[in-house]
């Protein structure tokens, strides 16, 4: 039969909306359908409540957790400075004392900018991290002043906190702002540079930079753990700032100052180099002086200059007497000269005597002297007379000699001290070098520390065009984190996230689950939904036996069978609307045999096959349940009969009608015929595609008004597709929620391929709580 064919007879159309899930045929749904953005914001909240429990869950859990979280994170303080940046200028390059502006910032917008950057670069932190000596300031990176339990936390984010300044904690009242800046490290210093990293690493986390509106002020935010160390860091900064803006206007002066500096240094170095060489070099050749007046060397020479004149002097006279003397007759001539002289010399001293008696006695020392002076002239005149020829010959030979051993030994201490003279000459040179030397530094000194003072004072003279408007104060309250935020956040995301998770776990979810799934995916009609057991309010099914029968009696699923006297229960109400639809399937001809089969196991066929049976006898008819499921039989449990023998025998033997009528049995409290399974065969398959089947069916539909079949899954066995084209409708049952679409596709495939009629999909076990709108049975007293 073809598919139109199938939907035709079916007493449930095509249906347009892929949510409406109802319990019952679509026939006595009430009210108009909404339209398909109504249906689909209908289907989501429908999922919403499904999974309502679960998306609370999770939004608390996780709401928890980030409130957890967020108050164990420790207060962070922020402390903020503003610097004002001018135009750059210098009045010491001023034309016509009109200072020269060296740098425009509307002119040249990236120089802001440049400031900006340098702001935040390493080099200006490692500056800070260094004045503010913060490789050994334990608070840097372990805080301990400002914080608050974890418990207080909380409470502030319930707003049930005190207010941070009643805190108990100590409050640093330190010097904020530096008196020194620490000079800049050297590029080629790559050790400072690494030791320094993970400071400047930490302040550069902390640290933001940003230009106030249009004017011409640059705030300076910096967050810590510690208060007191955000408002000395973003001090730091400022000052670190400004004094590094200055240093590089006077880059020129100060590269001269240094270089004049160190050339000073140098200087002075010399000259007390040269000094001491000087001092050793004096000692080591006996120099004390260079001047006339007080040079020994230079005076002895002169003197034994002058004494060596008077002795060649006075050897060139004894000379020529001597070598006149030796002349003939010059002897003779000498004598008498002599005794002249000797005489002329006798009569003065006499005289002199005289003079000297006339004043004094005979025993005046001078007296004395002239009376012996006297006897000497006398004797010698004596001795002169008796020789006075050789006498004067040998006395002017010795005379000569005297002279000459005289001038000869002043000469050698004349040559000597001459030697000595020219060394010192020498040496004084030198040392006259070394003190010129000295000199020249010295003057060379003066002129530099000239030059310094006046670099000083060109460098006292510019200006700086960046300066501090204003100072950071240690603040009061933490401004972060953003804890009510996070919560908050952490709040919305969660709750986004498990409404996602919900609906993720629903479109991903690929069973038959809605009537709209059977009509899209499976292409049949639903001729029932039977709700699962806990959609039912309590008080609407009776814990009887006559409304269960326990899994002891074969039902495993515990799942409710309907009885005759449960005539106003709701699951009784849905079989009757699906026992309404199978009966006017056919226009004008009631379907006697029906086969009651699933995709899978365990999806309610047999219960549904039992109330389907046990609602068709409520009306009166003669209904006989064939328990066609070899395999796994169950009815005989559900009864309580014997399965010795049933249909696995009939099919088996070759009886006739009235034997296989013997084997039916009649259920008292439901008014069933119930033909068992019977013993289990070796090929139930071979067994139903036997004629012995055809036969039964042929004998049992004069005998009874109805015939519903129990047989095996679809996908599984063969047995049901044998048995669907020996009826007049095939019920397929489908569990809401567990049957794969692909499964039931294929089973519906199965059943097509041979020519079977199927009337539609009993969605069994739907939870239809969640659904609103809808109208349902209730029964009236």
């Amino acid at each position: 039969m073809k598919e139109d064919q199938i939907t035709k007879h079916s007493s449930i159309h095509d249906l347009d909306s892929p949510y409406n899930v109802f319990p019952f045929p679509p026939v006595i749904q009430t009210g108009e359908r909404q339209d398909q953005s109504q249906a689909s914001l209908a289907f989501y909240v429908q999922i919403i409540r499904k999974h309502f429990l679960m998306i609370i869950a999770l939004t608390a859990l996780c709401t928890l957790t980030t409130a957890v979280y967020m108050a164990r994170k420790p207060d962070v303080y922020g402390a903020a400075v503003r610097v004002q940046i001018d135009v750059e200028s210098n009045p010491a390059s001023g034309i016509n004392g009109k200072p020269v502006v060296i740098n425009n910032s509307a002119s040249a917008p990236d120089y802001f900018e440049t400031q900006l950057e340098i702001l935040k670069g390493s080099g200006l932190l490692r500056r800070v991290v260094k004045t503010l000596d913060l490789e050994h300031n334990k608070a840097f990176f372990r805080p301990q002043m400002g914080q608050r339990t974890t418990w207080q936390r909380l409470l502030d984010m319930v707003g049930m906190g005190r207010d941070s300044g009643d805190s108990s904690q100590p409050v640093d009242d330190g010097v904020l702002m530096t008196s020194s800046v620490a000079p800049a490290t050297d590029k080629e210093d790559l050790a400072e540079i690494k030791r320094l990293n993970p400071f400047v690493g930490a302040i550069q986390s902390g640290l933001e930079v940003e230009q106030v509106g249009k004017t011409r002020l640059v705030e300076i935010r910096y967050t810590h753990r510690d208060p007191h160390v955000a408002a000395k860091v973003v001090n730091a900064i400022a000052d670190t700032f400004v004094q590094a803006n200055l240093e590089k206007m006077t880059e020129t002066n100060s590269g001269a100052g240094a270089f004049l500096k160190k050339r000073i240094y140098e200087l002075q170095e010399q000259i007390k180099n040269g000094e001491e060489r000087l001092i050793n070099y004096a000692k080591d050749n006996q120099i004390i002086s260079l001047e006339p007046s007080q040079n020994t060397v230079v005076e002895r020479l002169n003197s034994l200059n002058r004494s060596l004149l008077t002795a060649e002097n006075d050897r060139t006279l004894a000379e020529a007497a001597y070598r006149a003397a030796l002349e003939p007759g010059a002897a003779e001539a000498l004598a008498a000269s002599n005794q002249s002289t000797a005489a002329a010399k006798l009569s003065d001293l006499r005289q002199r005597l005289a003079q000297l008696k006339a004043e004094y006695t005979d025993k005046w020392p001078e007296i004395k002297v002239v009376q012996e002076q006297i006897a000497e002239i006398e004797k010698q005149d004596v001795e002169n007379k008796t020789n006075s020829k050789s006498l004067a010959v040998k006395g002017l030979e010795t005379k000569f000699r005297e002279a000459q051993r005289r001038e000869q030994e002043i000469r050698d201490a004349f040559e000597k001290a001459r030697s000595e003279t020219i060394t010192q000459n020498s040496a004084a040179v030198n040392y006259r070098i070394l003190q010129q030397e000295i000199q020249t530094n010295q003057e060379l000194l003066n002129g530099l520390w000239q030059r310094y003072k006046e670099n000083d004072v060109i460098l006292a003279g510019t200006p700086n065009n960046i300066r501090v408007a204003d100072y950071a104060n240690t603040p009061e309250r933490p401004i972060g984190p953003q804890r009510t935020r996070g919560v908050g956040l952490a709040f919305a995301f969660s709750l986004a996230f498990g409404i996602g998770l919900a609906l993720l776990r629903e479109l991903s979810n690929n069973t038959v689950r809605t009537m709209s799934d059977v009509t899209r995916s499976i292409r049949l009609p639903t001729i029932a939904v039977v709700p699962t057991v806990k959609s039912w309010p309590a008080s609407k099914l009776l814990p009887s036996r006559k409304l269960f029968l326990q899994p002891r009696n074969g039902n495993k699923n515990g799942r409710p069978l309907i009885m005759y006297d449960d005539a106003h229960s709701r699951l009784a109400e849905v079989y009757r609307k699906l026992r309404t639809t199978v009966l006017l399937s056919r226009p004008g001809k009631t379907p006697k045999t029906l086969l009651v089969t699933s995709s899978m196991p365990a999806e309610g066929k047999t219960t549904t096959a039992v109330n389907m049976a046990t609602i068709l006898a409520q009306t009166g008819a003669s209904v006989l349940i064939i328990d066609a499921d070899m395999r796994q039989p169950t009815l005989h449990e559900i009864f309580q009969l014997d399965n010795s023998h049933g249909l696995s025998t009939l099919l088996a033997g070759k009886n006739n009608q009235a034997e296989m009528l013997s084997l039916i049995h009649q259920h008292e409290e439901t008014g069933l015929y119930v033909l068992p399974a019977g013993p289990p065969p070796i090929k139930p398959a071979e067994l139903l595609s036997s004629g012995q089947m055809r036969r039964l069916l042929e004998i049992t539909s004069p005998s009874f008004t109805h015939v519903v079949i129990d047989s095996t899954p679809v996908v599984s066995f063969t047995d049901s597709v044998l048995i669907a084209n020996l009826v007049d409708g095939v019920i397929l049952v489908v569990q809401g929620g567990k049957s794969p679409k692909e499964i039931v596709q294929l089973s519906r495939k199965e059943l097509m391929d041979v020519g079977a009629n199927i009337f539609g999909v009993v969605l069994n076990n739907v939870d239809v709580t969640a659904q609103d709108g809808y109208y349902y049975y209730r029964p009236t007293a």
